[in-house]
């Protein structure tokens, strides 16, 4: 069991390394230009769109990560099982009609708790990009 456990562990630590790469490369691309103006709908929206592209890249990879664990484990019979028990796990759908066997299913709980922080990492990108578009427009004018 304390096998499962660190191996837990280290697929935790992958999923989180991969986050904040990819979120450093995001907030590389994104803080680093000008931001749209507040009362523009369509560059704005074009952000939000481009962000979520990305950030969906991110939480694929993450799901890559634990379904090639899968694989790799014989955790699932076969690569189309895996990403799709590791995607609906991630996103904590988790629909059961696929499960993993009793010396793996400790790793379920912990993917899905997992993607549930990396969502929240998501949300607080979101959160801060959305907060330097419209900061000029909440500043008070200075006349």
């Amino acid at each position: 069991m304390i096998t499962k456990i660190l191996i837990a562990g280290a697929l935790v630590a992958i999923t989180v390394a991969v986050h904040a790469g990819g979120l450093a490369a995001l907030l590389g691309t994104f803080m680093g230009s000008q931001a749209p103006a507040p009362t523009r709908f369509w560059p704005i929206a074009w952000l939000l769109v481009r962000v979520t592209w990305g950030l969906i890249v991110i939480h694929l990879a993450e799901i890559t990560v634990w379904a090639l664990f899968y694989l790799w484990a014989g955790c699932l019979p076969d690569a189309e099982s895996a990403f799709y028990f590791s995607g609906v796990t991630y996103a904590t759908i988790g629909y059961g009609d696929l499960v993993l066997q009793q010396p793996w299913r400790l790793l379920a709980p912990v993917e899905g708790l997992t993607g549930i922080l990396m969502c929240g990492l998501s949300a607080a990108l979101f959160f801060t990009l959305v907060s330097r578009v419209y900061a000029p427009r909440l500043e008070p004018n200075s006349e």
